[in-house]
């Protein structure tokens, strides 16, 4: 089983969109919840295009909750790199 590692930036971008968008005090554990997926299959993940086509995309909790992360086979890691609001224009499901 892979493990999950979440970066500082996710870890920023994630407690700047629950303040934001006024998320739920539950919304880490659903997170969480929303990654465990990763753990056995490490390519659920959608993969994207132009600057970020080495990296792949997870839906979050939400439809809107995009969750940009890589595998690691070295390490067996799926690292979460950053958070995204996919409806944003800085959303990289949007290139």
């Amino acid at each position: 089983m892979s493990e999950i590692v979440l970066t500082r930036e996710t870890s920023r971008d994630l407690e700047r969109l629950i303040r934001t968008h006024s998320l739920p005090p539950q919304t880490p554990r659903r997170v969480r919840r929303s990654l465990e997926i990763l753990r056995e299959f490490a390519a659920a993940g959608v993969g994207l295009r132009g600057r970020w086509k080495s990296y792949r995309f997870l839906v979050g909790p939400w439809r809107w909750m995009i969750f940009v992360y890589r595998y690691d086979p070295d390490r067996d890691a799926a690292i979460v790199l950053r958070v995204f609001d996919g409806r944003s224009e800085s959303s990289p499901t949007g290139e």
